[in-house]
């Protein structure tokens, strides 16, 4: 009796097309991790020891960044980056937070110039949430020179991403100011001069900095970091000094 074997031979074009895909695949997922690593990486590199060396208060990490809980944080951020949640609107900054309403303002545009970064007379709105076309003083906070504490959100980047006409980059360099450092403000034609006295980094769940102050007149600037994520939030304090 005679035995039959049949030889199955694989399909070399369906063969290609599974090499093709997993090499897509494989490209996907490097980008995928390159994009979640990258910023932390830069941040560790470039902006670490420049942090440490300035007169940033705490909570900002004095010594290395890379560790479990970091690392987990940073994903947690990266996944919200996925999730559709826009960030041009400020109020989806501190999610914990209920803004108020300040009633409509008495002025819809003021700017304000930080020399030490080279920041000119950046617009900023009154009026809406828009951190694409401007910064915004949030509704619910002060207007300068009023005392209280005007909230001023901004976006930042990556500092090779850096364009200073681009409203989506504009507070990218905010991490080199420094206590002391001259914020000039510019509303209705009239410049106040404020001075920056704190610098701290606070988790999207610590929203006292949005708190109002009423002693003085201050303002408090705000953007994401490290530069490129939206893990922690950057703050800027600074009190009035003068007017002229």
């Amino acid at each position: 009796m005679l035995d039959y074997f049949y030889e199955h031979k694989p399909n070399p074009r369906k063969k290609f097309i599974l090499r093709i895909v997993s090499i897509l695949l494989m490209v996907l997922g490097v980008s995928i991790i390159l994009y979640v690593f990258f910023p932390l990486i830069s941040w560790q590199i470039y902006f670490a020891n420049e942090f440490t060396q300035q007169d940033i208060q705490e909570p900002i990490p004095q010594s290395t960044l890379v560790n479990d809980t970091s690392v987990a944080n940073l994903f947690t951020s990266a996944s919200q980056s996925f999730s559709g949640i826009n960030y041009d609107n400020p109020k989806n900054w501190f999610p914990n937070y209920k803004f108020g309403k300040s009633g409509k303002p008495v002025i819809q545009y003021y700017t304000i110039s930080i020399p030490k970064i080279n920041l000119n007379n950046a617009v900023v709105s009154t009026v809406d949430t828009n951190l694409s076309k401007h910064l915004v003083n949030y509704s619910g906070t002060a207007y300068p020179p009023q005392k209280g504490n005007a909230v001023i959100f901004g976006h930042s980047t990556l500092p090779q991403l850096y364009n200073p006409k681009d409203y989506k980059t504009v507070f990218t360099y905010l991490y080199k100011l420094s206590p002391g450092d001259e914020i000039d403000v510019n509303v209705g034609n009239v410049q106040y001069k404020y001075r920056v006295e704190s610098i701290i980094v606070v988790d999207p769940e610590n929203t006292t900095v949005l708190q109002q102050d009423y002693d003085d007149s201050f303002l408090t600037l705000i953007t994401c970091t490290p530069p490129g994520t939206i893990w922690k939030r950057l703050v800027v304090r600074a009190r009035i000094e003068n007017s002229s």
